[in-house]
């Protein structure tokens, strides 16, 4: 791995690690921040012109992208052209003197480039490659094109999210993708642990769709168990009751009975004690039979009240709940802001911004991680200290294109 002694703070528990990443749009992103955010240096490849195409989505702000901002955060940008034989050059002499490379473009687009797993590892066999995918590198739908909403379909999971007598709901989280972005990293890890033994690399395929059916859990095993389709619950929960959302005077708030002993909670909560020693709901089995009377009886008491009395009831009784808040009220609140969640970054065109902090912490504080880089922002940076290129050789490739 490169060395990184010389940096003056802990960056995380990747340092020296170097991601030369391939990726764009959402679900490589999402993997390579998450490798960023453990404190691997990540190169991010971007073609000349416009770069990932995410830096185009509206809205903008000063020529940049809140879709890029959102997943960019503490990479470097490089612009190289993979359309040119010297371009493709130049990525497999970076990554020879790289752990890992992240790439999700379609199944075989980098081995036609003659970037894939294959040719790479040839020039660094201790090269982790994850190639992520809408469905994988095998099977019949390997060709086919995916987004977020097309994999939330055919995984089951769009399925059963919605209300129970309307269509089926988009998740609002685009997790199709996102998935890309928590088994990727996982993956990588794994393999890294395993190289320090070994010696060598190893190719990693990762399936968005396969990681939303493993997703699924629970729901997938009352599959197996009743051998009929799980029904769309909406808020609620398909075995246990009280759960979900609730009226109250002035807008809702979630509840939720986990376990017997959040039911005697709950019956005092809404000063119905004599509930929880009521034949008819003792058990879980009867209270979900009796979906309607409980949640009836409940929201007699929740809309009675307003959030905020509420919040403080459930709050003295010990019953779990949550006011439901906005996104801008979410980074606001004082939980968020105690954990350093949002912090305030400088960006080169920008200035100071805000940006949704990483989400791991350690027994040793890591610096804010550095604004999501402008296009080509470390070009120069990268072909020099990375590849010991010098000036009259950057500037010829910038002649030729090659670079940006």
């Amino acid at each position: 791995m490169t060395d990184d002694s010389a940096s003056p703070a802990w960056p995380g528990p990747l340092a020296g690690v170097r991601v030369l990443d391939f990726t764009r749009v959402l679900a490589g992103p999402a993997a390579a921040l998450a490798l960023a955010d453990l404190g691997a240096e990540v190169i991010k490849v971007e073609p000349p012109g416009g770069g990932d195409e995410t830096r185009g989505f509206p809205p903008l702000r000063g020529g940049e992208s809140h879709y890029y901002l959102a997943v960019n955060r503490g990479k470097k940008s490089i612009v190289i052209d993979l359309k040119s034989e010297a371009g493709r050059d130049l990525a497999r002499d970076l990554a020879a003197k790289s752990d890992v490379v992240l790439e999700n473009y379609r199944p075989g687009v980098m081995d036609r480039l003659g970037l894939g797993y294959a040719a790479l590892s040839a020039v660094n066999p201790r090269l982790v490659y994850c190639a992520i995918s809408g469905y994988g590198q095998t099977g019949p739908l390997k060709d086919r094109p995916s987004f977020d909403i097309v994999l939330q379909a055919m995984s089951g999971a769009l399925s059963v999210n919605g209300e129970p007598d309307g269509l089926p709901t988009k998740l609002g989280i685009p997790l199709g993708d996102l998935v890309g972005g928590i088994n990727g990293p996982i993956g990588i890890l794994a393999a890294l642990y395993e190289r320090e033994r070994t010696g060598r690399g190893r190719y990693i395929d990762i399936s968005l769709m396969d990681g939303l059916i493993g997703m699924l859990g629970y729901i997938a095993q009352l599959a197996f168990f009743t051998g009929r389709d799980p029904l769309r619950q909406g808020s609620q929960h398909p075995n246990l009751v009280p759960y979900g959302i609730f009226p109250a005077r002035d807008g809702s708030i979630v509840v939720a009975c986990l376990t017997a002993g959040f039911w005697d909670k709950i019956c005092a909560a809404i000063e119905r004690p004599e509930l929880a020693a009521d034949p008819r709901y003792l058990t879980l089995e009867q209270r979900r039979d009796a979906r309607e009377d409980v949640n009836a009886i409940v929201a007699g008491f929740t809309c009675r009240h307003s959030v905020e009395e509420l919040v403080a009831i459930f709050t003295r009784h010990e019953v779990p709940h949550a006011p439901i808040l906005g996104v801008t009220e979410a980074l606001a609140q004082p939980q968020a802001r105690a954990r350093g969640m949002v912090v305030e970054v400088e960006h080169q065109t920008l200035g100071t911004i805000p940006i949704v902090n990483r989400s791991i912490t350690w027994d040793e504080p890591q610096p804010v991680p550095t604004a999501p880089p402008t296009l080509g922002q470390h070009s120069t940076a990268v072909l020099t200290e990375v590849l010991g290129l010098d000036e009259a050789r950057i500037a010829a490739l910038k002649a030729k294109g090659v670079v940006a």
